[in-house]
């Protein structure tokens, strides 16, 4: 990156590695410069919250907002109903309107500790809902209004579209038109907030270019599109996935505690470059704690933890999160936020074997993973050894919390209701 940004926001973006690419980096930095701008990124309601996959957009919508700008979160309670094909091997499942409100409502949670809605100041973000506008679409007006501008040779040259029918899989007519909805999304937003920018991963470029495209061509005004990279873990895994599934924001699909572990449990080598991202310590700080080796780079990975935690669920979540893991870890104890498994005496009855106590503290996902994690001497009871697959676990054996291990950074405890 050559480009020198006179504007916070830019210069936050390319220091703190956020930055995949732009429309027009001098452009959108002079808008910038020029006084408050509101600037979008969309998200669609496929689930009751986001995973830490969107973490980076999110970040970047917050850091929009500190250095002096409008941050528009945009549901997508229209798009949701056609699904964004981009770079899947699929069709999503589609999801009915009922199923989008609730989604929607799980989802605005995760952005009230982010982003502030509430500021009397210029910069007070906007939270707005697509299917204001695409719900009452008159479709022949859109064709003639809209489609025009829409060339499908382009449309199939773009990577996300390409690579899927480079593999022979089928592409829907519904998903062929999310690309259309979602520039005139843009469109729609340019022309009623004066909305000059759309972010989103690399994944969304195509998407993006067919909105700045499409807002020239009806309403003749200058907008920009950035990208941000598409984050994976330096092992190569995408990022927001786990062991045991997505890495949900909201605290009721993923304790803070789990969450609090997952930051904890950071490669080596991603620390700094996480700390960048997902925290808001200066970055020669994030420099300094990367760069630290052996031992000292755990001390870096409970700042990390505690820091994403604490912006995610509060500072008090974050410092009981630290403090249980550090009960569990390094005391040997049985710390008291861990994810809990409550059996009553009727479900216990004469006895439930220990893989099946396993399987449903959630620590492995069916009997055959439990089994093995015993047989290769993966799983520990209250810090011992686990190794007889038969063992069967009755009431006595729960008349004090039992803590179950698997492999060294996964816990359970499992207690009579």
């Amino acid at each position: 990156m050559t480009y020198h940004p006179k504007s916070d926001f830019i210069a936050t973006m390319i220091e703190r590695g956020f930055l995949a690419d732009c429309t027009d980096y001098q452009g959108l930095d002079e808008a910038l410069i020029s006084g408050c701008k509101p600037a979008y990124i969309g998200f669609d309601a496929t689930a009751k919250s986001l995973h830490v996959g969107s973490l980076i957009q999110i970040m970047m919508l917050r850091w929009f907002q500190k250095t002096g700008h409008q941050p528009i979160t945009l549901m997508g309670g229209g798009t949701t109903k056609v699904g964004d094909p981009s770079f899947r091997a699929d069709e999503r499942p589609l999801l009915g309107p009922e199923q989008i409100d609730e989604n929607i409502a799980g989802i605005k949670k995760v952005f009230a500790a982010y982003i502030d809605y509430d500021t009397d100041a210029e910069n007070k973000a906007l939270m707005l809902n697509n299917a204001e506008w695409l719900d009452g679409l008159n479709y022949l007006d859109f064709l003639r209004d809209i489609g025009r501008h829409f060339s499908v040779n382009r449309m199939l040259s773009f990577e996300s579209v390409k690579s899927r029918l480079d593999r022979e899989q089928s592409l829907s007519f519904l998903e062929f038109n999310y690309m259309i909805l979602q520039a005139y999304d843009f469109l729609e937003l340019n022309r009623r907030y004066g909305c000059v920018l759309q972010m989103g991963g690399s994944d969304q470029w195509g998407n993006i270019v067919n909105g700045i495209d499409l807002t020239r061509r009806v309403l003749d005004h200058e907008i920009y599109g950035l990208t941000s990279p598409l984050l994976t873990t330096s092992d190569g895994k995408k990022m927001g996935k786990s062991q045991d599934g997505a890495v949900w924001l909201n605290a009721d699909m993923r304790s803070p505690y789990e969450f609090w572990q997952f930051w904890r449990n950071t490669t080596d080598a991603d620390v700094g470059r996480f700390l960048k991202l997902y925290t808001e310590l200066p970055v020669d700080e994030c420099d300094r704690l990367g760069a630290l080796q052996g031992s000292e780079i755990n001390e870096a990975k409970i700042r990390l933890a505690n820091e994403v935690t604490t912006l995610a669920h509060g500072a008090r979540a974050a410092e009981t999160a630290e403090a249980t893991a550090r009960e569990v870890f390094e005391k040997g104890g049985v710390g008291g936020d861990l994810p809990t498994l409550t059996l009553s005496s009727d479900e216990l009855g004469d006895g439930m074997s220990i893989v099946q106590v396993i399987v449903k503290s959630g620590l492995a996902k069916s009997g055959k993973e439990a089994k093995r994690l015993i047989a290769e001497n993966g799983a520990k009871l209250d810090d011992a050894p686990l190794t007889d697959a038969g063992l069967m676990i009755d009431a006595a054996a729960l008349s004090s919390p039992i803590k179950l291990s698997a492999g060294k950074k996964r816990h359970a405890l499992v207690q009579l209701g």
